[in-house]
């Protein structure tokens, strides 16, 4: 069961848009995610190529995340839009793990797609990876 909701804003440099989806932690799901990636950088007017990065990094981050989650618990993604970027973050609770490995291949994939990744360490027994993406940035050589 997927849960998708849309909360509008105003701020001062236009519109701001809020997405929140919710779904079981098991990988069969993240389909969902991915289309929604697409369809909201598609929003943002990203090239065709950055919406394809966008949708590997939220895949990614989700395949990682996926690995700790536990089992019968929901998958928590958000997505933000403001201006020329979007924000993405993912979440699952686990057990004994607050942050992913930085220092192994499926990390520097990450790295490589977004512009700007963290680990988000709010408390035990939680993990967060947080993703940017600008429009019309350059991915690094």
């Amino acid at each position: 069961m997927t849960e998708e909701t849309e909360t509008p804003a105003v701020d001062v440099t236009g519109i701001r848009d809020a997405v929140s989806v919710r779904l079981p932690a098991v990988s069969a799901y993240l389909s969902v995610l991915r289309t929604a990636t697409a369809g909201l950088a598609a929003r943002l007017d990203f090239t065709l190529d950055q919406i394809e990065d966008l949708r590997i990094a939220v895949d990614e981050a989700c395949a990682m995340l996926l690995r700790h989650a536990v089992p019968g618990t929901d998958l928590r993604a958000e997505f933000e839009l403001t201006g020329q970027e979007m924000t993405v973050r993912v979440e699952v609770d686990t057990v004994g793990v607050s942050s992913p490995k930085r220092d192994d291949f499926a990390w520097m994939v990450l790295t490589a797609l977004a512009d700007d990744v963290d680990a988000i360490s709010d408390h035990p027994d939680h993990m967060a990876i947080m993703l940017r993406k600008r429009r019309g940035a350059a991915r690094p050589a």
